[in-house]
């Protein structure tokens, strides 16, 4: 045998034997990823007076793992609606800010509340 094809026949060998020698790195797992909900909104709202006394619900028994966002009234643009109280899953980092009604320039002003960070 030559030495010409004694190194290939070698290397061939060496090749495949050390190309089944490659460990594959399984994909990273994605990690959850919060997103920032944006600033809550502010809408003003012409109405002829104050929004009635806030809604009166009993809050139900704590639910592991969600907050009770309380209800409150909306304005349809006639007249004010109550909006029954609804379960919100935590999110951690996060703190739940209730919708409410602030009396400001211009009349009643009304925060949608929502999560925000800290």
């Amino acid at each position: 045998m030559s030495l010409r094809l004694a190194a290939g026949l070698a290397l061939a060998c060496v090749t495949a034997v050390t190309a089944g020698c490659v460990v594959e790195q399984p994909p990273p797992r994605p990690h959850p990823v919060y997103v920032a909900p944006p600033p809550a909104p502010i809408y003003e709202v012409v109405a002829p007076g104050p929004p009635p006394v806030q809604v009166v619900e009993e809050a139900p028994p704590s639910r592991p793992g969600f907050i009770w966002a309380r209800g409150y009234w909306r304005w349809d643009g006639r007249r004010y609606v109550a909006v029954r109280g609804h379960w919100e899953p935590v999110r951690p980092g996060y703190h739940y800010v209730h919708p409410h009604w602030e009396q400001g320039r211009g009349g009643w002003h009304f925060r949608a509340g929502g999560w925000v960070a800290g």
